[in-house]
């Protein structure tokens, strides 16, 4: 049997594979072997499966052997095709890949915002935290008045324990400041300074804020603001309050009682205490403010002393 040249050549015929030429060719049962009409019609032979790829060529229009176009092979076994590539409209843009650096994918680009300001820097707020002040001042300096109208003030529990008032717990035996300091006073002093400071640790152990109020010397830093740390504890706040002396002066003759002391004893404190200047501990200067002005005071002064502990 004779093929066109570059056509296909019919599978073998083996069982199992599906190619029945009899079931094709209505020629192929005819008597005598005649072929059929498509045979008279020089038209090829149904070749099976492979046969229907396209139409048989006519006689007489073929093409002569050797320029008859040549078809593409069969796709190998087990070989998809390709399938048609989709049809992208002309008005849908195909998604392009992000641009990268070497592995790192970059981000895609656009117009860079304004930095946005930075946080301001949150201050603490004297009037709801839990703390211990000490607040020191010669006589007359307006020490328990501050205290006791900044602890009516706050809006947390806030106790204020005075050191002249625990001083005056002694009943018989009292050492008077106005007969001078002596080894009795400075007996009574010391333990009047350790019961409040037990009485601090207290309060603060409970949840309770407390202001002590004491004429501390900075000349007797052992006896007097290293006790007071000992006794309270290293968070203790100092804060000093001085007054310029006329001040302290007039606040003196309005004192009735023990606590009032002469002038010259008062001159001679009001001295001693400018030694706190350069000492490195806050001092609010409260000759022109009222009690209400120099608790405002006070509360700036502890806000930026928790911010910053003084170092004492």
């Amino acid at each position: 049997m004779q093929h066109a040249v570059g056509s296909p050549l019919p599978p073998p015929h083996q069982p199992g594979h599906g190619w029945m030429p009899a079931a094709h060719d209505p020629g192929a049962h005819r008597p005598g072997g005649h072929p059929g009409p498509a045979a008279h019609q020089g038209q090829v032979p149904h070749q099976g499966p492979a046969a229907h790829q396209g139409p048989a060529p006519h006689q007489g229009s073929a093409p002569h052997q050797g320029s008859a176009p040549v078809p593409p092979p069969p796709p190998a076994p087990g070989f998809a095709p390709p399938g048609p590539v989709p049809h992208t409209p002309h008005h849908v843009q195909a998604p392009q890949a992000p641009e990268t650096t070497g592995h790192v994918p970059l981000p895609p680009g656009g117009p860079v915002g304004m930095p946005s300001a930075p946080p301001a820097a949150s201050v603490p707020d004297a009037s709801t935290t839990t703390i211990a002040v000490l607040l020191i001042g010669p006589a007359g300096a307006g020490k328990t008045s501050v205290a006791k109208y900044w602890a009516d003030h706050r809006r947390v529990p806030t106790a204020h324990i005075s050191l002249d008032d625990v001083r005056e717990w002694v009943r018989s035996g009292f050492a008077d400041p106005q007969s001078g300091w002596n080894d009795n006073s400075e007996a009574q002093y010391r333990l009047a300074r350790r019961t409040c400071g037990f009485a601090a640790r207290n309060f603060l152990a409970n949840g309770i804020s407390c202001i002590l109020d004491d004429a501390v010397f900075p000349d007797r830093p052992v006896v007097g603001l290293g006790g007071w740390k000992r006794h309270v504890g290293p968070g203790l706040l100092p804060v000093v309050l001085l007054p310029g002396l006329e001040i302290v002066l007039e606040r003196n003759a309005e004192r009735a009682g023990n606590r009032r002391l002469t002038d010259e004893e008062v001159a001679r404190i009001h001295g001693r205490m400018a030694g706190w200047y350069g000492s490195g501990l806050p001092i609010i200067d409260n000759s022109q403010l009222d009690v209400p002005q120099t608790a405002r005071v006070l509360d700036d002064v502890l806000a930026r002393s928790i911010a910053s502990p003084p170092s004492w």
